[in-house]
């Protein structure tokens, strides 16, 4: 099972590096491509920052906190053996995620993002196939966390 979700992390992380790269040689920076008009776009972006261009710049210090994180979610995985195999999953999408964005702050200063939603009017922040990775990871283990939790307060 570890062996499928650590190939499972390298195909995510070499599908992410992929797009990046192509959207990156393919259009200039914030050209958009319509593929549902006024709803979603492919738009390349540079961030120097996280999600919502929080901490804008500082790309050392958030090319840390990516390696920590995927380093922390890697103990967990190869420690626990008797792990849930939903643990193992979300591990396994964080690390992927974590190492997708910090390939890029390594050796290129900033992410490269692309998807590009309007969400009733809104303009979603631009991500990438990294952040799905550890937005999907993050949110399944917060739910598998509370419904833990709640079994825990039922009985």
């Amino acid at each position: 099972m570890k062996l499928k979700l650590g190939i499972l992390a390298i195909a995510i992380i070499v599908v992410d590096q992929i797009t990046k790269y192509y959207f990156q040689i393919n259009l200039a920076m914030h050209d958009s491509i319509p593929v549902i008009k006024d709803f979603f776009y492919l738009t390349y972006a540079k961030n120097t920052g996280a999600g919502w261009s929080m901490f804008s710049g500082h790309t050392e210090i958030l090319a840390f906190i990516s390696l920590a994180m995927a380093a922390v979610f890697l103990m967990l995985f190869l420690k626990e053996s008797n792990a849930h195999k939903l643990h193992l999953w979300c591990y396994s999408l964080l690390i992927a995620g974590a190492l997708g964005n910090f390939i890029d702050r390594i050796w290129l200063g900033y992410v490269r993002d692309f998807l590009d939603f309007y969400i009733f009017g809104y303009d979603f922040p631009i991500f990438n196939v990294a952040d799905i990775a550890v937005t999907f990871g993050a949110i399944i283990l917060i739910y598998i966390f509370v419904s833990e939790e709640f079994n825990i307060w039922k009985k």
